[in-house]
């Protein structure tokens, strides 16, 4: 397994947890995307930006992945947007999450933000994560 193989395995297992998790699916109505459709509605969240690099050591095989992920609001405005981001934290942050051939070692909240699209009504909120993994042989 390459390190590429453990990140697509880490984004499965995020995306189930988050499909999963009862508090966010509610507040999004289940609009999760990893490909938002055309006829999505609001709100939703997307799988945003992914990094990944080498975090091998002496002994094992690992990568440091960086996540990105967004939630779109309209109705409930910067409000909505903080509690969707509020409850993708509680998902994720800490999370015991098993990617296929590859051991989690930690994810962790790195920040946040909100702002209004151009558009003029349409609030996104960002998320960004931090997890580490090593690579089973």
């Amino acid at each position: 397994m390459s390190v590429y193989d453990a990140d697509l395995a880490l984004q499965r297992a995020i995306y189930a947890r988050l499909s999963a998790d009862a508090p966010l699916a509610a507040l999004v109505d289940g609009r999760i995307y990893d490909n938002v459709p055309g006829d999505a509605g609001f709100p939703y969240m997307t799988l945003g930006e992914a990094q990944v690099s080498d975090w091998s050591s002496g002994d094992s095989d690992g990568g440091e992945h960086r996540l990105t992920f967004h939630v779109y609001s309209r109705g409930g405005g910067r409000a909505e947007a903080k509690t969707i981001l509020g409850a993708v934290n509680a998902a994720l942050h800490d999370a015991s999450l098993t990617p296929e051939g590859a051991r989690l070692v930690s994810i962790r909240f790195l920040d946040a933000e909100t702002r209004r699209e151009p558009d003029g009504i349409t609030w996104r909120g960002t998320i960004r994560f931090r997890a580490l993994t090593e690579i089973m042989e």
